[in-house]
C-alpha cells in the first residue's frame, strides 16, 4: 500500500514540474497556402450598419475597382450600398453559431423529440467592415453575411489588398497616417 501512494505521490510531483515549463509557440509557417483571388460579384445578404439602410437586404457585393469602392447592390435596382476602399479602416472574418428557425421551432414542441433540436446549430459567415469616411463624414461598421469559408477568405483577402491594409493576426487594418501630424 505504501509504495502504491508513493508512485502515485511521485507521479502527482513530476506533472506538476512539467505543467511549470514554459511552453513554445510555432512560428507561422511561412508557405501558406495562397488564397485564391474572389471574383468580381459575390452572392451576400446585408446585414446593417451603414446610416440609411436599416434593414436587412438580399443582393450582390462587387469590386467596382473602376470608382475604387465596395459596391453592394440589392436584388431591388434603386438600393445601392458604396464604400469606398479609402474609407475603409478595417476588416475580418466573423463566425457564428445560430440555431436554425426550424430547430428553434422544433425544441419548443413539448414533445420528447423536442430535445435533439436544441443541439441543431449552423455556422454563420460574415465580412464585418469598420469604415470612416470624410467625405460623408459617417463612420460606422456594417457587416455582409457570404456562402462559404473560402469564399469569405478570398473577399476579405481582395479587399484588404485593394484598400491597402495590413494583417494583425486575423484582422486586417489600416494604418495610421503620420505625415498629417509632422505637416506645420
Amino acid at each position: 500500500m505504501r509504495v502504491l501512494v508513493t508512485l502515485l505521490l511521485s507521479g502527482a510531483l513530476l506533472t506538476s514540474v512539467f505543467a511549470q515549463r514554459p511552453r513554445t509557440i510555432d512560428p507561422e509557417p511561412a508557405n501558406k497556402p495562397a488564397i485564391a483571388p474572389a471574383p468580381k460579384t459575390v452572392k451576400a445578404k446585408y446585414e446593417g450598419g451603414v446610416f440609411g439602410y436599416t434593414k436587412t437586404m438580399e443582393g450582390t457585393l462587387t469590386f467596382d475597382d473602376a470608382n475604387n469602392r465596395l459596391l453592394f447592390k440589392d436584388k431591388t435596382p434603386p438600393k445601392e450600398i458604396s464604400i469606398p476602399y479609402e474609407a475603409v479602416t478595417s476588416a475580418f472574418a466573423d463566425t457564428q453559431k445560430r440555431q436554425p428557425a426550424a430547430a428553434t421551432v422544433a425544441s419548443a414542441v413539448p414533445l420528447i423529440y423536442a430535445l435533439p433540436a436544441h443541439f441543431i446549430k449552423t455556422k454563420v459567415r460574415y465580412l464585418t467592415i469598420q469604415f470612416n469616411d470624410p467625405d460623408s463624414r459617417v463612420t460606422g461598421i456594417t457587416s455582409f453575411k457570404l456562402e462559404n469559408k473560402e469564399i469569405l477568405a478570398s473577399v476579405l483577402a481582395t479587399l484588404a489588398d485593394k484598400a491597402d491594409m495590413t494583417q494583425r493576426g486575423d484582422v486586417y487594418y489600416k494604418k495610421k497616417d503620420d505625415t498629417s501630424k509632422l505637416a506645420p
